[in-house]
């Protein structure tokens, strides 16, 4: 998609590189406090609660969404609620499990009924509204694009699991914990890359572009030839 929207806006909207420090930073420290005490869970989660806390001041103070400050602030206060209440250092990778899966189902249910998200989040960068969902040729793209990102979703959650699951408590909390940090940044960069080369493939040769939306009625007629 380099060619027509810039990748860092679209990974700036999907949370870019402060989405991913804001949402792992909590977990590293976390990880490391709860080494350092001795798998002491209720200072892991006092300090990973105090980090989000000081990383949402930080962002409020740099004027950044409120709403998306709250919600993350929120996602690892409930994530420290659950180890606090379950008593398994493991269980600070739920949350993300949880979130993953539901955004795979959403993301899925939008193609489904023929609104991929990819195409919604696109034609809002470039002030289309909705127009592009009258281009067959770009709402099938944007359809096959935004299943990269289903199987991104998925793939966390296939990848996470199974350390939730474990029942070594070191294992499972620091490879756990290394496998979210490589699950961010990386991977969304590498669905963005995925994605657009699968725009670019599906549409014809002859098509403008995501930036000029063709609709059915608006492809010139074929001149006709001469006798």
């Amino acid at each position: 998609m380099s060619d027509t929207v810039r990748q860092d806006t679209l990974v700036s909207l999907l949370g870019g590189k402060r989405g991913a420090f804001d949402a792992t930073a909590p977990v590293v420290v976390f990880i490391l406090t709860w080494l350092l005490t001795g798998n002491s869970i209720a200072w892991a989660a006092a300090t990973s609660l105090l980090s989000a806390g000081a990383i949402a001041i930080v962002r409020l103070r740099q004027r950044r969404k409120p709403r998306a400050v709250v919600l993350g602030l929120l996602s690892v206060a409930v994530a420290c609620l659950i180890v606090l209440y379950t008593g398994r250092a493991q269980d600070i990778l739920l949350p993300r499990i949880v979130t993953n899966a539901a955004s795979a189902l959403v993301w899925a249910g939008f193609i489904v009924f023929r609104r991929p998200l990819l195409g919604l989040i696109v034609g809002g960068l470039l002030g289309q509204k909705t127009r592009w969902r009258r281009d067959p040729h770009l709402l099938r793209a944007y359809s096959a694009a935004s299943w990269v990102w289903v199987a991104m979703y998925a793939l966390r959650v296939a990848i996470l699991t199974p350390f939730w699951n474990s029942d070594e408590a070191r294992l499972a909390v620091v490879a756990g914990g290394l496998a979210q940090i490589a699950l961010s940044w990386p991977l969304l960069v590498l669905c963005l890359i995925i994605s657009g080369w699968v725009i670019r493939a599906i549409l014809p040769n002859d098509h403008p572009g995501i930036r000029h939306p063709v609709a059915p009625s608006e492809t010139p007629e074929p001149e006709p030839t001469a006798p």
